[in-house]
């Protein structure tokens, strides 16, 4: 089966996912603005392995994809925010696996400000690679 360059259709889908990380920040609702937030995130890190025409890994683990992804130079993705954000998946999506799984319990109005700052970077990192149509 030829390849197909999808990555502009994960990339609308993390689009779609910071829109709604804003939306959550402004009503307050800070787990859910994290959620959205290490969803866009996650989204992006498989657009970029599209574009370089790998294969994506069936996993919510940031840490994992940004294992894959780093050999391709992506830029502007540090580490650092990916691991912040990665933090968030499971404990803002279900009660029983917040104790202990945070820190501090919930994501406060800090972490989510962070976590939509985070996304933000990486989406417009990865949207300038994408649109730039240069593959490898």
């Amino acid at each position: 089966m030829p390849y197909r360059d999808d990555s502009s259709d994960w990339l609308f889908f993390a689009e779609s996912d910071l829109r709604t990380a804003r939306v959550m920040f402004g009503e307050g609702v800070y787990h859910m603005t994290c959620f959205h937030a290490q969803q866009a995130v996650e989204k992006c890190l498989k657009a970029v392995l599209r574009h370089h025409q790998k294969m994506v890994p069936k996993t919510h683990s940031l840490a994992k994809l940004i294992h894959e992804v780093s050999p391709l130079g992506a830029p502007d993705i540090a580490n650092d925010d990916v691991l912040f954000v990665d933090q968030f998946y499971s404990p803002t999506r279900y009660p029983d696996t917040l104790p202990g799984s945070l820190p501090d319990g919930l994501p406060t109005k800090e972490d989510a400000a962070k976590a939509v700052d985070i996304a933000e970077r990486i989406v417009a990192a990865t949207k300038k690679l994408i649109s730039s149509n240069a593959h490898p």
